[in-house]
């Protein structure tokens, strides 16, 4: 049997491990114990399990929820000489067939699913006749109600670990806090005194971050210049608007800084393009939405832009760790205009519709089924009373409705239609209330980190519970 540091060489190149990851495969081969990974963005999480992987005899399944991210990452281990696939709403049902079979053979030694495939009557069937030595949950913070981007499909893991005999377990993310770690192991149904918890921290000295106070658009182009011109490379700026993206795209052009620009609502073969222009240094500045950059891995972003304020410390947090990978100094600027605060309490009002908004929209999808499929999204609009183009609380109630399998078919191809009652979490006001404040907590941890006096390296360690972080002396509080 080859050793980790054999693989690492043969399939990767690299001659050593970085940070946890030697102690993490150790803890998963050798002594055979769940593990929680909480790692930054870029710091090479998935050879964790990867190289279990191919230690171990049976196969290794992987939740992930990003299509794109497991296509690439399957097509990445494929390169190296590795067996490994997906499955996917994308796929073929024939291969979704063939995939499946050669991994219950044990032909396939990894496979990548999404947790929804689990709804899959005929999938659970056969999943349960592989010989999976490793369950590997990537983004495990989608487990959680309390984190940043809670999926229904991932709080029913346990029950699905169940289902395939409950294999050994590794949980990864770069973002959980205390209250989060809790409910990742709870809802996986794992005893905390079974599991290894590591948390490497933000140890990336390589990344300055600052904050500047800023009124208005001129004074944050005047902010973007000057990071512009100090830290050549490529760069991304985040915005929480598209308006807003789409003017200051305006004032660099006036000011001729070439860019390109990313948002949900461009056409996705559009959004590939810039995406992989991007990657091949076509493309060196970017101007997104909080749309761009997952699964990017791009070495040398020098620079990292948030013209106006994110969600959350867990969102900045992981945005910010696409900076600077390759190890050289790199920035991340946070501009912070109190205005803004405005944008992100709009936000959270459209993401947290109260228990009756959802029993009116239900009401509406069981009883005028025709009509919606027939007049779209502005049909429950109007019953709704919403006059509001900016209000998105009818596109809320819709995504949460797929999410907890409420709903079934697309509104847009005309198929929508309901196939399950109302979830208890949709109807209940006091699950609605706490998820209300805390994502207003959530908006309060990033005000306090523009705010903070000692170190910002040291404030997001302690965000997340990691007290064993010193002043880092390369941000603009402490150094």
């Amino acid at each position: 049997m080859k050793t980790p540091e054999e693989i690492l060489q043969n399939y990767y190149g690299f001659s050593s491990f970085r940070g946890l990851q030697k102690e993490i495969i150790s803890t998963i081969v050798d002594l055979k114990q769940h593990s929680l990974v909480l790692m930054p963005t870029g710091s090479g999480k998935s050879i964790t399990y990867q190289i279990p992987a191919l230690i171990f005899e049976g196969g290794t399944l992987v939740i992930s929820p990003l299509i794109a991210l497991m296509q690439d990452q399957v097509d990445s281990l494929k390169k190296r000489g590795i067996r490994a696939d997906f499955i996917n709403s994308t796929v073929t049902k024939e291969k979704k067939g063939n995939r499946l079979a050669n991994f219950v053979k044990g032909k396939t030694k990894l496979l990548y699913v999404t947790p929804e495939r689990f709804r899959k009557q005929e999938f659970v069937n056969e999943i349960k006749k592989a010989n999976i030595s490793l369950l590997a949950i990537d983004e495990a913070h989608c487990i959680s109600e309390w984190g940043h981007d809670f999926r229904p499909d991932y709080s029913r893991l346990g029950e699905f670990r169940q289902i395939i005999g409950n294999p050994l377990t590794l949980a990864l993310t770069a973002t959980a806090t205390k209250e989060v770690q809790v409910d990742i192991l709870e809802k996986l149904h794992l005893n905390k005194k079974d599991v290894r918890i590591f948390h490497q921290g933000i140890q990336r000295p390589n990344l300055r971050l600052a904050a500047k106070d800023v009124w208005g658009n001129s004074d944050k182009l005047k902010q973007i210049l000057l990071a512009l011109n100090e830290y050549k490379g490529s760069a991304i700026i985040y915005f929480s608007l598209i308006k807003t993206l789409e003017e200051f795209s305006e004032m660099l052009r006036t000011n001729k800084i070439e860019h390109t620009s990313y948002h949900g609502k461009l056409e996705a073969q559009r959004r590939k393009v810039i995406q992989r222009n991007f990657l091949e240094n076509e493309n060196k500045l970017i101007l997104a939405t909080n749309a761009f950059g997952m699964g990017i891995d791009k070495s040398d972003i020098r620079l990292i832009i948030h013209a106006e304020i994110p969600s959350s410390v867990e969102s900045y947090y992981q945005e910010i760790g696409r900076a600077g990978r390759d190890g050289n100094p790199s920035l991340c600027l946070l501009l912070y205009d109190q205005q803004d605060l405005y944008t992100q309490m709009e936000f959270i009002k459209w993401a947290n519709p109260s228990y009756d908004y959802y029993d009116r929209v239900y009401d509406i999808l069981q009883n005028d089924a025709d009509k919606v499929n027939s007049m779209g999204i502005e049909y429950i609009r109007e019953q709704m009373s919403n006059k509001d183009r900016n209000d998105f609380r009818v596109e809320t109630v819709l995504a949460m409705l797929d999410r907890y399998s409420v709903t079934k078919g697309e509104i847009e191809r005309k198929n929508l239609k309901v196939v399950d009652k109302l979830h208890l979490n949709l109807h209940n006001k006091e699950f609605i209330s706490a998820k209300l404040l805390n994502d207003n907590k959530k908006l309060l941890s990033i005000v306090n980190y523009f705010k903070e006096v000692k170190c910002r390296r040291v404030y997001i360690s302690e965000y997340f519970g990691f007290f064993d972080e010193i002043p880092c002396g390369n941000c603009d509080v402490c150094g």
